[in-house]
């Protein structure tokens, strides 16, 4: 440790919201710093880079006012760190923690520093409950169980922005007092920031928000949901709470790093974006999960919108390799008026089976689940079929698995903005498969409604 704070006025180059400092005595990777401009004002940055005497420092802000020869640059010795308090819940910050809601900043005697390290998989607990969406093709098709981590994939057009609205009102869990909220919005326009604000009004579950703003500064996005997480896991592993983190959008997240790396003049990977992005998506995704000993627990839903459609591009196929899953949504549903477009097809829960059989037996709730998918993969197999001989060429008894698909579709995955229990979603899939008599399920009295 460094006995005392030391200033430099040695800036060599300016670029964006880069700084490189030669003559530097002293300096480590992450070290924060704050950035003296000629007029007085100060900003802060981080160490990205050091090379011998030389020193690559990323400013938190824009560069104006900066000049070579009188701007002063501090080493503080310390990295980055953020206040924990539970007294964060029900506040709204920007992407720097700095409050956007009008009230002053909370205090607290803890500190901790953004970085944060992924959890040791020895220590690790296994994945179990899970945490009721409101949204019956996540909660009874492919259950969110808590401590995993489970995307979105959405496209271009499509109401990502009204499902995660929807998922913000509708969570919750069985032990409803230990349940909080991190949601992380990045680069949001102000018009998709006033949305949300209203949003969050109505939320009655704990929430805490950080929305990075579109007009901020580029870095502020990749500090954004590290500091997110930070409070995340404050509240997770502190605090003994079951906390749903849901960040969108992480193509606004990647395409910030892909600047910032282009910046520092770095050898680009595919699609020109960095090739440790990998790592450093794993570095957020990671954070997610269940301690040994610990009654808390961090579930992560990131939202990524693939450019140009394609479920190849790096940024969903890098977040598909570090997580346990995928929720992908339909441009073919969305184009029929169902709300929510969720294809359950090509949608995977690799955790679900530690998660199912809430109000019935995991078998139940397994066996449910399994005939549905079997049985709407079919009617969408003959759709192709009907394309081409039309229906009247397919065989009296395959029919009705047609008209399985378009009630599955209309009716089970189109729920609208109401939310469902995950026992409604499980009893009304029990009654579609009764009323096409499928995989043996006899048919139901009509007036008899679905065991509670």
């Amino acid at each position: 440790m460094r006995l005392a704070e030391l200033s430099y006025k040695t800036v060599q180059s300016i670029s964006g919201p880069l700084l490189i400092l030669n003559r530097i005595a002293a300096a480590r990777l992450g070290e924060m710093v704050q950035i003296r401009t000629p007029k007085g004002d100060v900003l802060e940055g981080e160490v990205l880079r050091i090379d011998a005497d030389h020193v690559l420092i990323q400013l938190f802000g824009e560069p104006h006012g900066l000049d070579l020869t009188r701007t002063t640059v501090s080493f503080s010795d310390s990295i980055k760190q953020i206040p924990l308090s539970e007294n964060c819940l029900g506040r709204v910050f920007d992407g720097a923690l700095r409050p956007l809601d009008g009230l002053p900043m909370y205090r607290s005697g803890t500190w901790r520093p953004i970085i944060g390290r992924a959890i040791n998989p020895v220590a690790r607990a296994k994945p179990e409950q899970f945490i009721e969406t409101g949204i019956t093709a996540i909660d009874a098709l492919n259950t969110l169980v808590k401590g995993q981590k489970l995307p979105i994939f959405s496209c271009a057009g499509l109401p990502s922005q009204q499902l995660t609205a929807d998922i913000l009102k509708h969570a919750r869990t069985t032990d409803q007092g230990r349940f909080a909220i991190v949601f992380i919005a990045l680069g949001l326009t102000q018009r998709d920031y006033r949305f949300y604000l209203d949003t969050l009004e109505t939320l009655n579950n704990p929430f805490v928000t950080i929305a990075n703003l579109a007009d901020r500064p580029v870095v502020e996005r990749l500090l954004a949901p590290r500091i997110g997480l930070t409070l995340a896991e404050h509240l997770a592993f502190d605090r003994g709470r079951d906390v749903l983190v849901v960040m969108t959008d992480m193509v606004n997240y990647c395409d910030a790093m892909r600047e910032v790396a282009t910046a520092r003049e770095e050898l680009p990977g595919r699609r020109g974006y960095p090739g440790y992005m990998y790592s450093d998506l794993a570095s957020l995704y990671e954070r997610a999960g269940r301690i040994k000993g610990r009654p808390g627990s961090l579930t992560m839903l990131p939202i990524v919108t693939m450019p140009e459609d394609d479920i190849t591009h790096p940024i969903p196929d890098l977040t598909g390799y570090i997580t346990e899953g995928q929720i992908v949504l339909s441009r073919e549903l969305h184009a029929n008026s169902i709300y929510p477009p969720i294809d359950p097809l090509p949608c995977l829960s690799r955790l679900m089976q530690h998660g199912i059989g809430a109000g019935r037996t995991r078998e139940d709730h397994r066996k449910v689940t399994d005939d549905l998918y079997r049985t709407y993969a079919r009617g969408r197999e003959l759709r192709r079929l009907e394309t081409i001989v039309g229906r009247e060429g397919i065989p009296e008894h395959e029919r009705r698995l047609l008209d399985f698909a378009t009630d599955f579709e209309t009716g089970y995955i189109g729920q609208g903005s109401e939310r469902r229990s995950v026992i409604t979603s499980l009893d009304l899939g029990l009654r579609l498969l009764r009323q096409y008599e499928v995989s043996g399920y006899a048919p139901s009295d009509p007036n008899q409604s679905a065991p509670a």
